[in-house]
């Protein structure tokens, strides 16, 4: 099998890369649907985002890939082998797994299932994982995920915002973590999804083919280069796509420490509030993926522009009303509207954001 393309060697799609490197850094954001026709790099960067995650630690000999440092989030065997072992348990440090979801996939293909005849006569709990406990802490891909059955599409959504995954039948449960990266990537010809599941994706991003001639003529060398000699293009990205890996892992370990104060959570409610947003999902979106954002660029709290750029790729699927009904929020139009938000906010808050924490420790590549 050849190497898989490098995501720092996709050209241009930026918004893509970005909604996919900040849910790398911070998988409870939800998800990220891309949107586009067929052509544009979306299995290609999704694959790609999984090669150069970094590795992760895990629980020896567990199935499900469990994080031996939260105990909270281990499934029902480790916490079984750890209360004969005194609640430590051995790891080992594997590759990001990436598992391709087919489109035909069933509930019990996705959730796993209990072996009741075997608990009734033996009264052994034989579980059989699915989907689900394969992508632990990995990336789940489903392609045409608007072609995937309603019910599947949104276990698959609970899953991506709880973590977890929790089987019960005739009084008898499993439970096991279920963290994982949620790409969903679809061809709006080919239908699209019915506005409760499409509202809970964290994220979408709408692409297009790349009209620059520049930009096209760099995509058509870099494929023939890497379908001529693979690993040779391979090695020729792999110090960026190393230093890539680097930067993921560096946000990850200060994501939740990146602070936020009410002004920034007043911006976010005024801006879903201005667009006729409905319910309160895409605010904590908004803000989970602002403090991604700043981590991925080494800041200790939340700016502005974390906030504006994380709305753009929270909003497009959700805006109904106003002057940003499009395929696209324009991040210009959302730059206005928190100028005029912070005017209106002026005269009752003056307390400035701590200086020292807001300075940019490197710049932001996504």
């Amino acid at each position: 099998m050849p190497p898989i393309f490098p995501f720092t060697a996709i050209v241009g799609q930026e918004r893509m890369k970005r909604a996919l490197i900040l849910n790398a850094v911070n998988p409870r954001i939800g998800g990220v649907l891309i949107r586009g026709e067929r052509g544009t790099a979306k299995s290609t960067a999704a694959r790609a985002l999984a090669a150069l995650l970094p590795e992760v630690k895990v629980v020896e000999g567990c199935r499900f890939g469990c994080d031996p440092d939260r105990p909270s989030t281990w499934c029902t065997e480790c916490h079984e082998r750890a209360g004969k072992n005194g609640n430590k348990l051995p790891f080992t440090v594997r590759r990001t797994s990436f598992v391709n979801l087919p489109v035909s996939a069933t509930e019990d293909r996705v959730v796993g299932t209990l072996d009741i005849e075997k608990a009734i006569q033996k009264g052994e709990r034989r579980f059989d994982a699915g989907v689900l406990a394969a992508a632990n802490r990995g990336l789940l891909y489903v392609d045409e995920v608007n072609l995937l059955d309603d019910h599947v599409v949104d276990i698959l959504l609970d899953s991506a915002a709880m973590g977890i995954n929790v089987v019960e039948r005739e009084g008898i449960s499993f439970t096991h973590p279920s963290r994982f990266i949620l790409v969903g990537t679809m061809n709006p010809e080919e239908g699209d999804l019915r506005p409760q599941l499409l509202d809970r994706f964290a994220l979408a991003v709408d692409i297009h083919g790349l009209i620059n001639a520049p930009d096209r003529v760099a995509i058509m060398e870099r494929n023939l280069s890497y379908e001529q000699d693979p690993e040779a293009f391979r090695k020729e990205w792999e110090a960026r796509e190393k230093e890539m890996t680097k930067e993921i892992e560096e946000a990850r370990n200060i994501v939740e420490d990146v602070k936020y104060d009410q002004k920034d959570l007043q911006i976010i409610a005024s801006l879903t509030t201005s667009l006729g947003v409905d319910g309160h999902r895409a605010d904590l979106v908004i803000l989970r993926a602002a403090r991604a954002n700043a981590a991925f660029g080494g800041r200790l709290h939340v700016t502005e522009q974390d906030i504006i750029e994380a709305a753009e790729l929270a909003l497009p699927h959700r805006v109904k009303h106003g002057p940003l009904q499009k395929t696209e929020v324009n991040v210009y139009e959302l730059e206005e509207r928190v100028s005029q938000i912070k005017q209106d906010m002026g005269a009752t808050d003056g307390t400035p954001k701590p200086s020292d924490e807001t300075a940019p420790v490197k710049k932001n590549r996504a």
